[in-house]
């Protein structure tokens, strides 16, 4: 049989190993200087070390005030918040089954004693079913009462016992002060239940709901506010609710501390009548008013426009008259609402708004500009179709 020879000792294939363990000891040896470079030895054998043992705990004594106050404020109104997961439908490609899969999330508080829950309408848009986890994480199915869009709001409902889902007491807006501490709690990026406190950085801020629709009187919070808290609860030291929290002023996506909260007395004049009509039946006087820009084009004062007056509606009762087109193409006057109730009104949204605050039946003062004159005109509103 054929004998192999061990190749000499200069031949590469024994060169290879050797050069590999002669550049382990330079590695291990460069180690070993920069370890004594730091001034780190060698470690000693386990026998001459030191005994050592855990340190003593020194006494924290009492929380301070504040702190323990949050504590409670938290204790107290976290079983009243809940964690909302929205849910959309969709159809297998393959087997085309329709299945319900996660959207979104957010959180919600519970309104009264008969599993009402608020949150935000931009929560739940877009959603074809919705779920609610409780602080005991029980999960519930939720069936939507009614929302407004226009203030960013929207109600659900879960059946549970009272004792398991508590109201959060209702506290007011309209006397905040700037200043003042406040309490976020949220689920921001689905985290459960995470406390987040502040002040009331700024107050009377506006912005803009989804639909454009401006809401104003908004609470500004430097509480961390963060996706996911949206619909959640702004509470004041006392654990009253004094907000919804609804939007962050961030470049990044994330808390930059300027957040927004509708402001609870707005809250507390929508809810009911969301969970009332199912929906919010907006008063209206039967007009339709000209785009913004025809104030300054026809140098007319600010206010609403009329460009139509609906037939045998409030307004046309009241003897009011839109600004129309004669035969030959000149611009017939008409009238601009100026105010109602003595408020002043610049455009349209103005308007809307505090027609908002009456209700279908209510009598309202309209201060009617034509001709370069103005008259006060009582209208009664109805609901609007």
């Amino acid at each position: 049989m054929d004998v192999i020879e061990p190749p000499p000792a200069s031949s590469p294939v024994m060169a290879a190993p050797r050069a590999r363990r002669a550049w382990r000891w330079l590695v291990l040896a460069a180690v070993a200087g920069l370890a004594a470079a730091a001034g780190f030895g060698v470690p000693r054998l386990v026998e001459s070390r030191t005994e050592a043992s855990p340190r003593a705990i020194t006494p924290r004594g009492q929380l301070l005030a504040d702190e323990q106050a949050q504590i409670d404020v938290f204790r107290k109104t976290s079983p009243s918040v809940v964690h909302i997961t929205t849910l959309e439908a969709q159809r297998d490609f393959y087997s085309l089954n329709v299945q319900q899969v996660p959207r979104g999330t957010g959180t919600g508080f519970v309104w009264d004693e008969r599993g009402h829950i608020v949150t935000n309408f931009h929560v739940i848009q877009g959603a074809s079913a919705a779920r609610v986890t409780l602080s005991d994480q029980s999960t519930h199915k939720a069936m939507l009462v009614g929302a407004f869009p226009d203030r960013d709001l929207a109600v659900l409902r879960i059946e549970v016992p009272a004792t398991k889902a508590p109201p959060l007491p209702l506290g007011t807006s309209r006397d905040l002060a700037v200043g003042q501490k406040v309490h976020a709690i949220g689920n921001p990026f689905g985290l459960d239940q995470t406390l987040t406190t502040g002040i009331v950085s700024a107050l009377n801020r506006e912005i803009e709901s989804i639909n454009q629709r401006t809401i104003r009187g908004v609470i500004q919070t430097d509480a961390a506010i963060n996706p996911g808290n949206s619909g959640g609860p702004l509470l004041d030291s006392a654990g009253r609710l004094i907000g919804v929290n609804t939007a962050i002023y961030s470049p990044s996506g994330a808390s930059a501390g300027i957040g927004f909260a509708i402001p609870v007395d707005e809250v507390n004049r929508i809810v009911p009548r969301l969970i009332r009509d199912g929906r919010f039946v907006r008063p209206a006087i039967g007009i339709t008013a000209g785009q913004a820009g025809l104030n300054r084009a026809l140098n007319l004062p600010a206010g609403v426009v009329l460009v139509q007056v609906t037939t045998n509606g409030p307004a046309a009762r009241a003897g009011l008259q839109p600004f129309r087109r004669a035969s030959g193409g000149d611009i017939v006057g008409g009238d601009v609402i100026t105010s109602v109730d003595h408020e002043p009104v610049k455009d349209l949204d103005d308007m809307l708004t505090l027609l908002e605050r009456r209700a279908p039946g209510d009598t309202v003062t309209l201060s009617v500009w034509r001709n370069g004159s103005t008259r006060r005109q009582p209208v009664t509103l109805v609901a609007a179709e």
